[in-house]
């Protein structure tokens, strides 16, 4: 955000431009508060959490569309730096989610690039961060390029603070193709010499593999909600592509409210919102003109808040 957009969001008097003025940021590489650094800890399941995207202002350029999508974000088309991810931590921190699922698509990209940014915006503001590695849904990676890419991101984040950890294990979650089956979970299984807390996407069968990793869930976003009994429960609030001209799940504030309550009653070690800010697939719960509310975080944030 320019200054002069942020002299514009305080004079409008938004709950958002109030964070930024309580909590300013003089960079986008913001350091750890020396005197809130917390110790490496595990969080108890279930977790609540969000699929979060920090590939912009990239992804507001594709295919020929800018912006590309059919929302306006009330931070308006921003970039990944800090003071955007504080907003967007305080804003997920509101609606009870205590972990974000950050994209990965591999070793140095620009995704990668910022992770360390991510991790330390977290390391003073109590919230942690995951990865969702996106590669596994290009193909089928080898166990040696997915035992180097563990080794990376054991070397790098893993051990920070803001990252996320369960039963003393960093987690990470894995997305899929169409055509994976039980040999996913055995690369997976082979590589993981880690100590990583796998959670992978599931396909027809999953429960019947041999090799099984630590969790499953499933990365459904045309679907209202999503149960996988015993691993994970995944609800979306719509989806309407940018280049589509009609959603394939409309947007229902109603409805969203009863997949909440659905989410929450299943009592499912992952509970799972699809996503926070995926503004390409017409996905995300953050707050935008279309859906503003007198609380600042809009009414899908609201809605999961009085869910907490």
């Amino acid at each position: 955000m320019t200054a002069a957009a942020l002299g514009v969001a305080i004079a409008a008097g938004g709950l958002f431009a109030a964070i930024v003025w309580l909590h300013p940021s003089p960079s986008a590489t913001v350091a750890p508060r020396a005197a809130a650094s917390p110790a490496l800890t595990s969080l108890a399941l279930p977790i609540r959490a969000a699929f979060y995207y920090p590939w912009f202002p990239e992804a507001w350029h594709q295919q020929g569309m800018d912006p590309f999508t059919h929302y306006s974000p009330t931070l308006g088309y921003y970039s990944t730096t800090a003071i955007t991810v504080r907003l967007h931590v305080r804003a997920m921190q509101y609606a009870g989610i205590r972990a974000g699922i950050a994209s990965w698509w591999g070793q140095n990209s620009a995704t990668d690039s910022r992770v360390t940014m991510l991790l330390r915006v977290a390391s003073f503001t109590g919230f942690k961060w995951a990865l969702y590695y996106e590669p596994e849904g290009l193909g089928d990676p080898s166990v040696a390029s997915i035992a180097s890419d563990l080794a990376y991101l054991g070397n790098r984040y893993a051990a920070q603070p803001g990252y996320l950890h369960v039963a003393g294990r960093p987690v990470l979650f894995v997305y899929a193709d169409g055509s994976d089956s039980c040999g996913m979970a055995q690369r997976w299984k082979q590589a993981n010499t880690f100590g990583f807390y796998v959670v992978l996407k599931v396909f027809t069968g999953y429960r019947t593999c041999a090799n099984q990793p630590d969790g499953w869930h499933q990365y459904a976003p045309a679907k209202a909600e999503d149960s996988q009994a015993g691993f994970s429960f995944a609800i979306s609030p719509g989806f309407w592509k940018a280049t589509e001209n009609t959603p394939r799940l409309a947007r229902d504030a109603s409805g969203w409210a009863t997949s909440i309550q659905d989410m929450v009653a299943s009592r499912a070690p992952w509970q799972l919102i699809t996503t926070f800010n995926e503004w390409g697939e017409g996905t995300a719960v953050e707050d935008a003109t279309q859906w503003q509310s007198a609380t600042g975080f809009g009414v899908y944030l609201d809605a999961l808040h009085r869910a907490t």
